[in-house]
């Protein structure tokens, strides 16, 4: 793996993890509508896994896939031997932790379900636009994989993660504009995917298929 890929890697698994912890909060929006914490680091995710596939290939796109879920796997994993050892007896932020951690499990097995889903979504699309622009065109490629991969996303990770948590209102009040916000929020950093794609490929002018 060469120190470019590594970096990628690096920062898309960092949005990733940021995304299933921090994003538990939800912050107030516009017209009554919420919106999760997560939307400032999520949109790398998809945005990451089109900037190395047009690098790189589908194949190192599919390997980041691929990378994001392993990792979510060991860290549910993880979490859950943490949530079923006992506390000791000096720990004095046991409600916390339990409130926090076990809706953090929860919360992290929802986006596991729809990123493995809503990631291949993502990419496929991506590739399969591509063929049909000839390769032209990234901005529009990114976007529109982009609006159909968060959809598919979103609609599965709120399913899970939030049925009994809140309510049926709430869920569709904050799903709606956290998926059309993300969208957005991926538009707004399509710039940086170009540059991302100009560090990535250096002096080499050959887009990988």
């Amino acid at each position: 793996m060469n120190n470019k890929i590594f970096i990628a890697l690096t920062l898309y698994l960092t949005a990733l993890f940021a995304s299933n912890t921090l994003g538990i909060k939800l912050m107030p929006f516009v017209f009554g509508t919420h919106l999760s914490t997560a939307i400032f680091v999520f949109p790398v995710v998809f945005l990451m896994t089109d900037v190395i596939g047009e690098v790189y290939g589908k194949d190192t796109a599919k390997l980041f896939v691929k990378a994001g879920f392993f990792s979510m796997v060991l860290f549910l994993i993880f979490n859950f031997i943490s949530n079923i050892v006992p506390f000791s007896k000096s720990f004095y932020m046991t409600d916390a932790y339990n409130q926090i951690f076990s809706l953090s499990f929860r919360f992290t097995l929802a986006s596991l379900v729809a990123f493995i889903i809503g990631e291949y979504q993502d990419v496929l699309s991506f590739f399969f636009i591509k063929n049909k622009l000839g390769g032209k065109w990234f901005w529009l490629r990114s976007n529109l994989s982009n609006l159909w991969g968060q959809l598919i996303d979103s609609s599965i990770f709120f399913a899970i993660a939030f049925t009994g948590v809140y309510s049926l209102k709430v869920m569709v009040l904050t799903m709606i504009p956290w998926w059309l916000f993300k969208v957005a929020a991926g538009a707004f950093y399509t710039p940086l995917s170009y540059l991302g794609i100009r560090l990535l490929r250096g002096k080499e002018k050959k887009i990988a298929e």
